[in-house]
């Protein structure tokens, strides 16, 4: 949430204009976030007795009772809109079923949406409610990996445009969000996956504890949800739950002073200056991910190139991409695409490339005087260097499927109809 002060002031030809904008939002650990035994998401809605929640197919067929017992223990009505967005979905026409939602359900001013679901739900719906009358509350319920350590820290929306990622958005600050690790037990694999490159992001540029963590435990994290599959040691939870807390506390650490990105050198850009161009670019879309980890991959060996990290360093790096199961090279990760990349970064970045490159490990600078050869060069190198690992530096599960591209046989508008039939049928019964 956020809030203005501002002032007026004349001038000899005219007025001037100063204001300041308070924004104000937090974050609860909570395992159980719908056991009727917490009220703390409940408590949000009392003064309102109703709840518009935009959620994923897939959280609904396995919690939608659950939270449909928990706001009825607490006597709320809960209406949800179920909606199944990856990046093919992740567009102005799914953000728009959205607003209808918002719409039919008859959203008060300062009335919070409930978000449950992914970093692409959390994203697109925050969008919504960041353009459904200007400003509409929202609060984030994240359930995959990368909702919980990457997507939920910043305060960034968006969809895609065409064969740009995240072209069209906000910055729109929830009012809070919950974070149920347990949401990771019935996460598949290659989610917990591909939310595992985040960590890798962070780890490697700002905190070498945690990417010792990681280093240590890899296989187990990913096999064991993180701690939270039936079975996990203590020592594994306890080391899951340390990694969790540090990652999401030094991204925040990073992102606060700088939420609306008006300083463009950002760590936590690590992997995120030729990966946007080579996210979209296969017909089926890369898992976001293993796309970062394609980018983080070659940035290591570009600063082992350079002498900004140790041999021994730059091994460990690309020794647990590879043990994570996460890309390291693909095809089209060529000398074409680091030119188009480039150019693309170059005017996101206000003309400097400004690459997040380990300097050493744990620690981050910034690259703006890289040429076209040295990339060119640092890309035959690291080609050499990944053939030596498991499926040639390939990933496992790297691409979208069904579960996660908004297509395999969802439409919105079907459900979007779907919905206001509920909701007549809801309004008919009361």
């Amino acid at each position: 949430m956020s809030d203005l002060t501002a002032t007026v002031a004349e001038t000899a030809n005219g007025f001037q204009v100063e204001g300041v904008e308070r924004i104000s939002y937090g974050f609860t650990f909570l395992d159980g976030v719908f056991n009727p035994a917490n009220s703390q998401l409940a408590d949000l809605y009392k003064k309102w007795r109703r709840c518009l929640a935009i959620a994923d197919v897939n959280v609904c067929a396995m919690y939608g009772e659950q939270m449909q017992a928990y706001f009825r223990h607490h006597g709320i009505t809960l209406e949800i809109h179920r909606t199944k967005i990856g990046e093919k979905a992740k567009t102005m026409e799914t953000l728009l079923t959205i607003c209808e939602a918002m719409t039919d359900f008859g959203i008060i001013r300062k009335e919070p949406v409930l978000v449950v679901g992914g970093g692409l739900i959390t994203d697109v719906a925050g969008f919504a409610c960041a353009t459904y009358r200007r400003t509409t509350n929202y609060v984030r319920i994240p359930t995959t990996v990368i909702g919980l350590i990457d997507a939920s820290v910043s305060i960034k929306v968006a969809v895609n445009h065409g064969k740009h990622k995240n072209r069209l958005g906000a910055y729109h600050a929830p009012m809070h969000t919950f974070l149920d690790f347990t949401f990771l037990r019935t996460l598949p694999e290659a989610q917990v996956r591909n939310g595992f490159a985040e960590l890798i992001k962070i780890s490697t540029c700002a905190d070498l504890r945690t990417f010792e963590l990681l280093d240590k435990y890899c296989e187990q994290l990913i096999s064991m949800k993180f701690g939270r599959a039936d079975g996990s040691s203590q020592e594994l939870v306890k080391a899951a739950d340390e990694i969790n807390r540090r990652g999401i506390h030094v991204m925040l650490k990073l992102e606060t002073p700088n939420l609306h990105e008006l300083g463009l050198d950002r760590v936590i850009a690590y992997g995120h200056t030729w990966s946007p161009t080579l996210e979209l670019a296969p017909e089926t879309p890369l898992r976001h991910g293993h796309a970062i980890s394609v980018d983080m991959a070659y940035s290591a060996t570009l600063a082992y190139s350079r002498g900004m990290i140790t041999s021994e360093d730059h091994r460990r790096i690309l020794n647990l991409f590879s043990r994570a199961g996460l890309t390291m090279i693909h095809p089209l990760f060529d000398e074409v695409l680091l030119s188009k990349g480039t150019e693309a970064i170059l005017k996101t970045r206000d003309g400097l490339l400004r690459a997040a490159t380990p300097c050493p490990l744990g620690q981050c600078v910034f690259l703006n005087d890289v040429t076209q050869d040295e990339m060119n060069k640092a890309l035959k190198m690291h080609q050499e260097f990944v053939k030596e690992y498991p499926r040639e530096g390939a990933g496992i599960d790297a691409y979208v499927d069904s579960s996660d591209t908004g297509t395999g046989g969802f439409n919105a508008k079907l459900e979007m109809a779907n919905l206001k039939t509920e909701m007549a049928m809801s309004g008919a019964q009361a």
